[in-house]
Order: C-alpha cells, then structure tokens, then sequence
C-alpha cells in the first residue's frame, strides 16, 4: 500500500466531467482511482494522466454490480490506504416516451444514477470519516443535473434519479453533519461530453458547458474552510437562464 497525502475515487471517470475532475484533482496533488465500464477507454485514460506523472489507479466496474462496487473500493484502500474525496459522477440518460417505457433501461439508469451512489457512498463511508476526523474536509461530490431540478420531457426517468441524487445528497450532510464530511450535488445544464452528442446539432458543443468548469468547483469547495457548505452548485448556460435551463 503507498502512502499518499490525500486520495480521491472518481467513477464514470474514462471521459468528460469525470476526467476533468480527475485531472484537476491529481493536479492539486492527489492520489487517483479512476473507475468507468470499458476497460479500453479507462485505461487510456488513466494512461493519459500517468504520462503527465499523476499517481492513478484504473479499476473497471459495472455500476450496477454491487461485487463491482465492493471491489473498487477494496482497491482503492489497498492503493492509497484512505480517501479524501469521493466523485459518484457515473451516469446514464435514455430518452424515452412515457408510454414506450423500455424496463431495462428504466433499471439501467436506476440502478446506474442512483442505486450506484447510494452503494458507493455506503461502501466509502469509513474511509470518508477517517478523513473528516482527521482534517475536517473530506468531500463527497455527486453529479446530477439540472433536470432533477427541472424535468424534462422525454427525460422522465433519468429526470426523476437526478432529483433523487440532489434528495440524497440533502439527507447525507444531515445525517452525517459534525463528521468532517461535506456533500455537495453538482447539477449541470448541457456539458459538452460524449453523454451529450445527441442534441449537439442544435446546441453547439461550443456552446456547452466545459467539463473543466465543474472540475474548478471541485477545487473551490475544497478550498474553502471546514465552516463552508456549498450543498449545490448548479450550472447553466447564460441563454438558458430565464428558462431554468436545461437538462
């Protein structure tokens, strides 16, 4: 096991919010975990961020693998040996009509966007505590989107898990309040990622949201003192104020 002065685990880290999170943290002297589904592309990823001399572990998981999930966090405590921040960023959206729901994509971004949270954060929790007791300022960061606090239409599932992301973000810092752990919900209008080519024939990738922006709220929130909760950051893009934004 090495030794590391701070460590941090990013799921859904091969590509967009979740590098971009990943990159900024090993910048600021992290140790990384990186998790996403296609071994292939995490691993050039994280093989991306070792040529820059960042200390990174790539771990492939299914998030809707409970053993998957076990496994992740069982290698990140036997690489780093604690955990500092945790990045629950894995997502997934499937545009849908009501009455053509499909079930296994209704359990795919169940299980995917929520479940997979809630087991991560339950599976990270005593390394997490470990943290706060020591420095007051361990951080767990759950991304979910501006449709959880707007719905859309067509969205109507992934909309209802990224509400339940911004719920259970809200009940995790009361209940863990005075642990030294702070939670705070990341919620996006339209990112320029991969998870976004479907509407950027009329929305401009140039036009979007920069991966790198949510990234620099990470480090803001963990630059702020022990005495500061940011329980939500929500981004949208300026032509979208006036209407709430976007998913």
């Amino acid at each position: 096991m090495a030794e590391t002065q701070r460590a941090a685990l990013v799921t859904g880290g091969s590509s967009g919010i979740g590098l971009a999170i990943a990159r900024a943290l090993a910048e600021d002297g992290y140790g990384i975990t990186l998790s996403a589904r296609r071994p292939e592309k995490l691993t050039a990823a994280a093989d991306g961020l070792r040529a820059d001399g960042f200390d990174v572990l790539d771990v492939p998981a299914q998030m809707t693998e409970e053993e998957d999930l076990r496994s992740l966090v069982e290698a990140h405590a036997d690489k780093f040996g604690r955990l500092d921040v945790l990045v629950n960023n894995a997502g997934v959206g499937i545009g849908e009509a009501l009455d053509q729901l499909s079930t296994k994509k209704v359990d795919m971004q169940l299980d995917v966007n929520l479940r997979a949270v809630v087991l991560m954060t339950r599976e990270c929790l005593p390394m997490l505590k470990e943290a706060g007791a020591e420095h007051k300022k361990a951080l767990i960061v759950n991304t979910a989107s501006i449709a959880g606090k707007s719905p859309q239409p067509w969205l109507s599932v992934y909309s209802a898990t990224k509400a339940a992301v911004l719920a259970w973000s809200q009940s995790n810092q009361k209940e863990i309040a005075g642990s030294g752990i702070q939670v705070t919900a990341l919620a996006p209008g339209f990112v320029d990622t991969p998870m976004t080519e479907f509407v950027k024939d009329s929305v401009g990738a140039e036009n979007m949201i920069r991966p790198e922006d949510l990234a620099e709220s990470v480090r803001y929130l963990l630059r702020t003192s022990p005495n500061c909760l940011v329980p939500e950051i929500v981004f949208m893009r300026p032509e979208d104020a006036n209407e709430g934004g976007t998913p």
